[in-house]
């Protein structure tokens, strides 16, 4: 039998309870799980790519050992489906929280489906305790000196406490 790899993209900018969800759920569908850092020059995300790979080393380390899936975490500029290949993953890991991601995802679905025939979008769809959470909004509330401690993990708190 083949290893079921897959790759979940995402900017983790930062890393919400929302992906933690979504990390957890789609172990359970694949033997490895590579998480890809989108790095995006002409952005100025709210923390550094180096600190958000730690984060994620940190926050997912223990998703791993509960779910006996291997994690590995990777950095990419280029196209989700070019980094997927590169990573031997055929499997791309999205999070759904609700219909307007759900239509974005189509149009990706779609576009993807082109580039890389080979690869499968699987859809992950948050639990209802974390589906409001959006690293978007999170940004925004702690970027304005709101408390985000319910959305994110407490090592993302410890970093951004220093900020």
């Amino acid at each position: 039998m083949s290893n079921r790899v897959g790759f979940y993209p995402g900017s983790f900018d930062p890393i919400t309870n929302g992906h933690l969800d979504v990390i957890e759920r789609a172990c359970r569908l694949v033997d490895k799980l590579v998480v890809g850092v989108g790095v995006h020059h002409a952005k100025s995300p709210l923390t550094t790519t180096e600190e958000r790979f730690e984060l994620l080393q940190q926050t997912t380390g223990p998703i791993a050992t509960r779910t006996d899936t291997e994690i590995e975490l990777v950095t990419f500029e280029d196209l989700m489906v070019q980094a997927a290949r590169q990573h031997g993953a055929n499997i791309i890991i999205r999070g759904l929280r609700d219909t307007t991601d759900y239509n974005y995802e189509m149009q990706m679905v779609g576009m993807n489906a082109q580039m890389a025939p080979d690869q499968q979008t699987v859809f992950v769809p948050s639990s209802p305790h974390v589906r409001h959470i959006s690293a978007t909004l999170v940004r925004q509330i702690a970027q304005m000196g709101g408390d985000i401690t319910a959305f994110v993990p407490s090592a993302v708190l410890k970093v951004l406490d220093k900020k």
